[in-house]
């Protein structure tokens, strides 16, 4: 008996032990561009409008995301991601206010990936719903310092130093392996992060197809604009 008549249960396993909406849900991921937390974006169409479409976003004034894969799915777990954040920060900035006024407490970069993960695994074996089409990349900075994580639909995370996924993601981590290390200062990740993208990359590059967020020790993470981008892909030419 065979994984194919599985194909279309959302909760059912398979003789062989795997849940094959999963699988799809990861083949979606594999079709989307190419992510390292500097994003390329490329646009279906010249027609489309490039300032309408963006892949990064902003969770909390110190974690961003970026992902691979279905655009609507990915919106749906910013907003409930956004969601858990600010009820963090409302419970516990009222419960410190009892001992220190005006103190706000920002959820951690960890709590935040495992409450979003969690949401992504409940839609691996609940009826009448479909695994997410999409896996994103965390970063964030808190009281533990600079953090990387990806999200597979299955609900897995990981924590990464760097990573990559959507298409070429195996020639991209390979590049990565290559280059990265710990002592990498900022504008090297970037410089290393946009050479990688320029490996798979269709087209010209530039600072409207590609999209690059930063975040540092001051805990806030902002994406640069297209001129910032056009300095930094001169920079690697």
């Amino acid at each position: 008996m065979g994984d194919s008549q599985y194909s279309f249960s959302l909760t059912t396993f398979s003789p062989s032990g795997k849940l094959v909406q999963i699988e799809h849900a990861l083949t979606a991921v594999g079709s989307g561009q190419t992510s390292l937390g500097i994003k390329e974006k490329k646009l279906p169409s010249i027609l489309v409008d490039e300032t309408s479409v963006q892949k990064i976003q902003i969770l909390t004034p110190n974690i961003g995301v970026v992902y691979s894969g279905m655009g609507p799915d990915s919106r749906v777990l910013v907003r409930k991601s956004r969601k858990q954040a600010e009820q963090y920060t409302i419970y516990y900035t009222n419960l410190l206010h009892i001992f220190i006024s005006y103190l706000q407490e920002a959820i951690p970069v960890t709590q935040l990936v495992r409450e979003t993960a969690a949401v992504m695994q409940e839609f691996t074996q609940s009826g009448g719903v479909r695994p997410f089409g999409v896996s994103l990349l965390v970063a964030g900075y808190d009281d533990k310092g600079p953090q990387l994580y990806q999200v597979d639909p299955s609900g897995s995370d990981f924590s990464w130093k760097a990573s990559a996924m959507g298409k070429n993601v195996s020639n991209a981590k390979t590049f990565l392996e290559k280059r990265y290390t710990d002592d990498m200062e900022l504008e090297d990740a970037i410089h290393t992060a946009i050479l990688t993208l320029k490996e798979g990359f269709e087209g010209q590059i530039s600072g409207k197809n590609i999209e690059i967020g930063v975040i540092e020790a001051d805990r806030t993470f902002r994406v640069l604009i297209a001129a910032q981008i056009e300095d930094y892909l001169q920079e690697v030419e």
